[in-house]
């Protein structure tokens, strides 16, 4: 049998093995494009192939054989599926039909012989990842007279999963202006496929076939085709390593080009270099220009044009640039695309978790951030790891966080709380990132602490009680100091208690001052804890006429409070906080949430704010604002790329992006090297400590 088709002849030694091990048993092959076209052709009629299977088509004919839907596989009896289509599709299509497969028996491999059922280990190293260093791409840019680099996934990619995560997103965008197209997102990508048989379209050829095939709307493929441009440039990103090379080859005045798939015409592919500050090729060779792709002729043309010159291409495909431009005598380099680097460590355990188009954003955003680089081979270590911390807050608190202060946003806007409270100074920056998603809610960033809390409050004994209750890391002297502000040595019990509720009268004169000069409507109050039992709700409740409600992200202890009459609902219901692993990790979002300002203590007779002595260096705030920076920027790009239809939480993902903090190495030395303060306890925790 001969076997020229698709593939070299190890890797279909690799496929007829596992036809052997069929014993030709019925098959079914998924995939209508040429290169089953090809297949077909060369397994001749020794192999029994039942039907062709599609995710777009369940019926009809072509190349000889039915187009059936998968569930007729089980009459059928077939016992494995070969997914004919390249690498990244197969991993599409394996999530497609995976569970089905599973579930009835049968075995699904694609083309290269590679098990789709199989499940990947997750790691956090690339030692079982062969790839070239930064290095080695110099030296073979050196040696080349023209060097060739692919764009999509190699100089740009995009925050989302995949680019077909764009269509849902148009198809919410259409909805949102009264344009439903049914089943839009398939009618979509069928379009594509169906075209890429016969030439290389554009995208408003695409869109001249959806509107054929759903039998058109009140919108032209002109429109659709503009708007899917604008939605899908707003997720593209500089890969900015490779980008520093790609500007650095041209510095050197080597010839530069540009080959690429893609139904961008050549002025939108421009505008993406523009856009990005890319440096400009000497030419660009993109297919729907040329009517051709990768797979066909794109390179004959970029031979014929460079006739005779030694040309390197760079991309990530392994098929279509890799073993395709090999095929016509280039040289190539192979560069990861973020989503390789990502499935090749398994998806770092957070796969069974993305379900929703939100969940695939977030995932976008994680893989174009942590993985915006390829080159990952060049320690012998190749572990995974981070340089700032601005990815600290990007990459794992920032999900969680942007999730909790929507469902806070969602909650009071239910409830009708129209002001909220963000106290100080765990409130400095999700008040500020919900002033960015309700600004027409009152939010006030509201000078408190708990200590500042206690000291206006206590209004008895067992006022005092329960503050003592609290364990404090110190001598009693040291925590009369800290908690309540007064500098005695050798006070009786009964003197204690005295200069305390002397004070806190005081204090609450004091803290009314200060409340009035906010401007606080006459109406009930929202008010933002992040984590806590609710003391300082407690007693800032005695401070307020109107009834005040607690938005927290966790309550601790909820029964040690349930006697105090508080009103609070927490992010974490105490079911959900059972069983999650959130305790593991809240006290990392907790740190990072912090003002850059001083701890205020209590207030003046004036409602002026005292604070108390900056404990931190310049060095540790300086740390902190960059993850926060990394936070804002989270926030506000998932903002604009997710509609507030498709804004839907994800504990478990959060937490699982919360957790690789323990595992993906951080190299930022000085946020290593933070020292959190906790005054109201007395203690103090090495972040170094809390990090696993």
């Amino acid at each position: 049998m001969s076997w020229k088709c698709i593939e070299s002849d190890e890797k279909l030694l690799d496929i007829l093995k596992i036809l052997d091990k069929n014993d030709n048993k019925p098959i079914a092959l998924y995939g209508l494009g040429t290169e089953t076209e090809r297949l077909l052709s060369e397994l001749g009629k020794g192999i029994s192939i039942v039907g062709l299977l599609d995710g777009f088509k369940e019926d009809g004919e072509i190349y000889g054989y039915p187009i059936i839907p998968i569930t007729e596989t089980i009459s059928k009896g077939v016992r494995l599926i070969i997914v004919v289509a390249r690498p990244g599709s197969c991993k599409v299509i394996a999530k497609r039909i995976g569970a089905f497969c599973r579930e009835n028996g049968i075995a699904l491999f694609d083309v290269r012989g590679k098990d789709l059922l199989a499940m990947s280990n997750v790691a956090f190293d690339f030692e079982n990842v062969k790839g070239e260093s930064r290095q080695k791409l110099y030296e073979m840019i050196e040696a080349a007279q023209v060097v060739s680099f692919d764009l999509f996934d190699t100089l740009v990619t995009r925050k989302v999963i995949s680019y077909t995560d764009v269509f849902e997103l148009m198809d919410i965008r259409l909805r949102d202006i009264g344009i439903i197209i049914p089943d839009f997102p398939r009618l979509r990508l069928y379009s594509e496929k169906k075209l890429l048989q016969m030439s290389a379209p554009k995208l408003t050829d695409i869109y001249r076939g959806v509107l054929k095939q759903s039998g058109g709307n009140f919108i032209s493929a002109d429109e659709l085709a503009s708007m899917e441009w604008e939605l899908d440039l707003s997720t593209m990103v500089a890969r900015e390593d490779v980008c520093e090379i790609f500007k650095k080859t041209i510095t050197d005045e080597k010839k530069i080009a540009i080959t690429t798939d893609s139904y961008y015409t050549l002025s939108q592919i421009k505008t993406i270099f523009d856009r990005l500050g890319l440096d400009k090729p000497d030419e660009v060779f993109v297919s729907c220009e040329y009517k051709t792709s990768k797979m066909q002729t794109l390179f004959g043309i970029l031979r014929d044009r460079y006739y005779g010159k030694r040309i390197l291409h760079v991309g990530d495909d392994e098929i279509a640039d890799i073993e395709k431009a090999s095929e016509y005598g280039f040289d190539t380099y192979r560069i990861y695309s973020g989503a390789d680097l990502y499935d090749s460590l398994g998806g770092l355990g957070l796969e069974n978790e993305i379900r929703t188009l939100s969940d695939r954003i977030k995932a976008g955003m994680f893989i174009s951030n942590v993985f915006n680089s390829p080159f990952w081979f060049e320690e012998d270590a190749r572990r995974l790891s981070i340089n700032d911390s601005a990815q600290v807050g990007y990459l794992f608190c920032a999900p969680m966080i942007t999730d909790f202060v929507l469902w806070m946003k969602q909650k009071a806007k239910d409830q009708g709380y129209g002001q909220i409270l963000f106290c100080a100074r765990d409130g400095y920056l999700p008040g500020k990132l919900y002033r960015n998603a309700s600004p027409d809610t009152k939010s006030v960033y509201f000078l408190s602490s708990r200590i500042a809390a206690i000291r206006a409050g206590m209004e008895d004994n067992k006022d005092i009680e329960y503050v003592d209750s609290m364990k404090y890391f110190g001598t009693p002297e040291e925590s009369l100091k800290t908690r309540f502000g007064i500098s005695v040595e050798d006070i009786s019990k009964n003197e204690r208690q005295k200069e305390i509720l002397l004070k806190a009268g005081i204090q609450r004169v004091n803290y009314k001052k200060y409340i009035e000069k906010l401007d606080i409507k006459d109406a009930k109050i929202g008010m933002f804890d992040f984590v806590a039992k609710g003391t300082t709700q407690m007693y800032l409740q005695k401070l307020f006429r109107h009834h005040m409600k607690g938005f927290y992200f966790l309550q601790l202890e909820p029964e040690f409070m349930a006697d105090k009459g508080l009103d609070i609902e927490p992010f974490y219901s105490d079911e959900e906080r059972n069983v999650s692993a959130i305790f593991d990790n809240y006290y990392i979002l907790e740190t990072m949430l912090t003002s850059p300002y001083s701890q205020m203590e209590e207030f003046d007779e004036n409602g002026d704010p005292v604070f108390a002595d900056e404990t931190r260096s310049e060095k540790d705030i300086k740390v902190f604002e960059r993850a926060q920076a990394g936070i804002t920027d989270y926030f506000e790009e998932y903002m604009r790329l997710t509609p507030e239809s498709a804004r839907i939480e994800n504990k478990m993902l959060n937490e699982k992006m919360l957790a690789l903090i323990n595992r993906i190495q951080i190299k930022d030395e000085d946020f290593m090297a933070l020292q959190v303060e906790d005054p109201f306890f007395g203690r103090m925790t090495a972040i170094a400590d809390v990090i696993g």
